[in-house]
């Protein structure tokens, strides 16, 4: 039987895929430190089985993955590692149930959380990723209101309430908060920040590129029309999945921030007022912080909002985004590589 059990359960955008790809990257090393991290695809499988989540990319991989998951863990010797930001919001049920599913094993709780201004294009820019067709200032509009799309940011993002939910299955002592470190700080620090949660060795897995990177604002807003054209179109949730977020979006899109501006904004009078609230409400829950409650200060992001990126910058991106889809269909017609011209 396990020892302990430790859930990172987000925040959602909070560097979870950099952190969860390190951990992927190391799972060797890890389990020769008696330290188990599932398969991630088993992992993913595992949170949509137990949160019964309906948009699910494998359904028949899905059904019974959690007891299999559970399983998995009950038999390991040592410290069982999951890292699942579906987790993060799940309902004070779904919490319960995840617990107990660990009956007679100690769980432990790790959050990562940032500021809310970086949060609020992160979000804004994954939604886009996963279909949505919100303008910024209608998405702005929402978040500030709690409506609509609003709803889904602050579910993902009341951190507080996060933590007093999974505390109150778990107990505070067993909840710890690592914060995001300021733009511009090395990654090293979230890295050793939640080695330190986990009690794990930073040095037990090999440092890897940046993951999940943004878009820039030309590329969000081309990726968020168009989007908009296929919205009228049943197109499954997998097949979107493979080719407009992972192929489209991150693959070709993401290969032009080089010729992008970025995405940015000062904070809102609002946002600061929420912020203020949100790290009172935190401190007096009594969670242990790693890191530094004043880095969820939220901070100006430098760039401009996608409704002020000129259709001109748009067109460019779209232009090269199309010429780049067309020469791998080229390349695929014509079974070899087409090389650039000298000039």
């Amino acid at each position: 039987m396990a020892e302990r059990v430790v859930l990172h359960v987000g925040l959602l955008k909070t560097g979870t895929t950099y952190l969860q790809k390190r951990l992927m990257g190391g799972r060797k090393t890890l389990a020769k430190h008696d330290v188990l991290f599932p398969r991630w695809r088993d992992q993913v499988d595992a949170v949509i089985d137990v949160l019964d989540i309906p948009r699910r990319p494998r359904p028949d991989a899905c059904n019974d993955a959690w007891p299999r998951m559970v399983d998995q863990i009950r038999d390991w010797p040592g410290t069982a590692l999951m890292s699942m930001e579906f987790l993060g919001p799940a309902s004070a049920k779904d919490v319960q149930s995840v617990v107990r599913s660990f009956e007679g094993v100690p769980v432990e709780v790790v959050i990562t959380a940032r500021d809310l201004n970086r949060a609020l294009m992160a979000m804004w820019q994954e939604s886009a990723k996963n279909s949505g067709t919100e303008t910024w200032p209608w998405y702005l509009k929402a978040v500030e209101e709690g409506t609509g799309e609003g709803k889904r940011f602050w579910r993902q993002q009341r951190l507080a309430v996060i933590v007093g939910r999974w505390a109150a299955a778990v107990d505070i002592s067993n909840v710890t908060v690592v914060t995001v470190p300021p733009p511009g700080a090395p990654r090293e620090i979230l890295w050793s920040r939640f080695c330190e949660a986990v009690g794990t060795d930073p040095t037990w897995c090999p440092p890897v590129e940046p993951a999940n990177e943004s878009l820039g604002a030309a590329a969000a807003e081309v990726l968020r029309r168009v989007n908009a054209d296929l919205a009228d179109w049943d197109i499954p949730w997998p097949s979107y999945a493979k080719v407009v977020k992972s192929r489209f979006a991150k693959d070709v899109l993401g290969s032009l921030r080089g010729e992008d501006l970025a995405l940015g904004m000062p904070v809102p009078e609002w946002i600061h007022h929420r912020a203020v609230s949100m790290r009172a409400n935190v401190e007096a829950t009594g969670v242990r912080v790693i890191g530094s409650l004043d880095e969820l200060a939220p901070v100006t992001v430098a760039g401009v909002t996608p409704d002020e990126v000129p259709i001109e910058d748009q067109l460019h991106i779209a232009t090269r985004a199309l010429g780049h889809l067309l020469r791998l269909e080229l390349e695929r017609h014509a079974d070899a590589a087409i090389v650039r011209r000298e000039n």
